[in-house]
Parts: structure tokens; sequence; C-alpha cells
């Protein structure tokens, strides 16, 4: 299989101010440790509460707290434009299903596929690519503490998931997410690298525990704008009280009301020769 070049070349990591504000508290605090050892207790206290603050950050998924973030579309490119993301696939029953509606509604939609089920099902994850969607990045193993892990073990997840994706489709992602979106402040410096961009959401159904398919409309719809970047999965999805996946009952729906509104869907990496967010 021929595989594509980079679309991107490393980025240059540059901390946010809240962790240049981080490395300066550290700083600080050790100095003052060494010119007053009696005040340990205030600076213990200023280290752990920076290190609760970078806590909520991470459990936040639509922050930027921790460095850049696509919560939307770039401006340049989110006239009449929307992002379908679907993650934690790919799904040998649910992924066909989703793929055949995305060519009934000509819509484009963008796949977060773990590594590790590529693998386990590469000709569908190829089929993804056929069909004209861009696969993305969403780890290897798809670890619920990947938030936790360490910035060597969290840096080889998601190499290991880039080779993974690349290898069976000949795409190489352009986009990473983490599990659920959480993160820590060893992720961004790792995407640069990695030359990927950190991708979140506008909104999200919660299909993965959501069985109710007009709640997971409703929550996708509701105010639903151009720029929008809409989260759902055909991986782990949530059945509806007659067994269907959630995704295959809300995911017309959410096409129609989106053309009602004039709005196309598009790929993230399609956007990548306009700034990004």
């Amino acid at each position: 299989m021929t595989v594509l070049p980079p679309v991107h070349a490393p980025r240059q990591w540059r901390p946010t101010p809240l962790l240049q504000a981080t490395f300066a508290l550290h700083v600080g605090a050790l100095g003052l440790l060494a010119l007053q050892p009696g005040l340990w207790p205030w600076s213990l206290g200023a280290l752990a509460a920076n290190h609760l603050s970078l806590t909520a950050v991470g459990l936040w998924p639509r922050s930027r707290g921790l460095g850049p973030n696509w919560v939307r579309l770039p401006p340049t490119a989110a006239a009449g434009q929307i992002a379908i993301t679907i993650d934690d696939g790919p799904d040998p029953e649910v992924t066909p299903a989703v793929l055949d509606l995305l060519d009934h509604c000509d819509a484009r939609a963008n796949f977060f596929c773990i590594g590790a089920m590529a693998q386990r099902y590469p000709e569908l994850c190829r089929d993804i690519v056929r069909r004209g969607h861009a696969v993305e990045n969403h780890s290897q193993h798809h670890y619920h503490h990947f938030a936790i892990l360490g910035p060597r073990r969290m840096a080889r997840e998601i190499a290991t998931g880039q080779d993974s994706l690349v290898a069976v489709t000949g795409q190489r992602p352009c986009f990473f997410r983490p599990t659920a979106g959480l993160r820590s402040p060893f992720l961004e410096p790792i995407l640069a690298r990695q030359g990927l961009y950190l991708a979140s959401w506008t909104r999200r159904g919660y299909d993965t525990r959501n069985r109710d398919a007009d709640d997971v409309v409703r929550r996708l719809t509701t105010d639903l704008a151009a720029g929008d970047i809409l989260l759902l999965h055909d991986g782990n999805a949530a059945r509806t009280a007659a067994g269907q996946p959630v995704i295959l009952a809300a995911l017309p729906r959410v096409l129609d009301r989106a053309a009602a509104k004039g709005l196309n869907t598009i790929t993230l990496r399609s956007t990548l020769d306009r700034p990004p967010l």
C-alpha cells in the first residue's frame, strides 16, 4: 500500500499562559523553600492549588488552557460548513451502516479510529477512506486512564496509533482526540512533535450512554450553526429500547436538520490550508 506523505510537519510547541504561570510558580516555590524553609506549607499549598487547576482544565475537553484545541471549525472554513466526528471505531456491525447512511446523504465525516480496532478490521477502515471520509487518530488502545499516562507512554500510544492507521489506510491522520477528550499538560508537546492537532467538539449527544435518540438529536442540533463540530460514536454505541445503535437512529435526522439549515459536512483536514484555531 502506498503511504501518503505527511500533511503537516512538526509544529513548534508554545506553552500557554497557564503553563507559563505554572513554570514560574514552581521556580518561585523552590526559591522560597531555599530562602525560607519554614514557609514550606505556603509553597506546598500554592503548588497543590496549581495542580488542581491543571487537572480541572484537563478534565474540560473544550478548554484551550493546555494548548490549541479545535472546538469549532476555523472561521475561514466555517461558512455553511459543519464537521461530523465519529469516535471509537471501526465497529464491524455499526460502521458499515453509518457509511451507507453518509453515502445516502452525500455527507462527509471524520472517523477517530482506535489503532488496535483498525488492525482488527483493516478492510473496514480502508472502506472509510475509499468512501471519501477521513480517518483520524484516537490512540492505539483507547485507555480510559489515557490522561494520567506519563509523557513517554502517552507519546507511544499516540505514535503507535498513528503508525497503525497509516499502515492500514495509507492516510496519515492530521488530528488526535484523546479518550473522552481528557488530557494532561504532556499532550500538546507530543502532538506538536507529531504534527497533529487536538480536536474536541462544539456539541455532543452522549450517545455511548444515552439510549434516547430523540435526546441525542436535540443535543446535537439545537442552535446548530456553521462551524460546529459534532460528536457521535460508532464504537461503544448505546442501544435504543428497540436495540438499534443510537447513532443509526440519530444520524439521519441530524443530517436532515443540517441540510434544512443549508449546512454541508466537511472533513477537518480539508480546512488545514487555512489557519487553525
